[in-house]
């Protein structure tokens, strides 16, 4: 069974960069044919699917986030990262990672979430 697992700060101030990395276990991220996503959920609101990194590499955006936000990944270590910059208060959320057959908000498997405050 494929395990996720979400870390990095759960404050950051406005106008700085948010990263976030998601350890992958039971499973390579080099896998085909799994996407490796982000998702978040604002409070009160629903889940927003914000990028992709697939198999291979290659990369998906939402293009309301596309000039804020990548994705990069350690293969050595089985992980996945998000970088998300310019950060405001509309960013504070849970953020997740998951493993899904696409890009988007569907998902084969979640980690448990991280909540992240942005806040001065």
């Amino acid at each position: 069974q494929v395990q996720l697992q979400e870390s990095g700060p759960g404050l950051v101030k406005p106008s700085q960069t948010l990263s976030l990395t998601c350890t992958v276990s039971g499973g390579s991220i080099t896998t085909g044919y799994y996407y490796w996503n982000w998702i978040r959920q604002p409070p009160g609101k629903g889940l927003e699917w914000m990028g992709a990194i697939s198999y291979s590499g290659s990369t998906y955006y939402v293009s309301s986030l596309k000039s804020r936000t990548s994705i990069s990944r350690d293969t050595s270590k089985n992980q996945f990262t998000l970088h998300l910059s310019s950060v405001t208060s509309a960013d504070t959320a849970v953020y997740y990672c998951t493993q899904a057959s696409g890009a988007g908000t569907s998902y084969y498997y979640r980690g448990q979430g991280a909540q992240v405050t942005v806040s001065s």
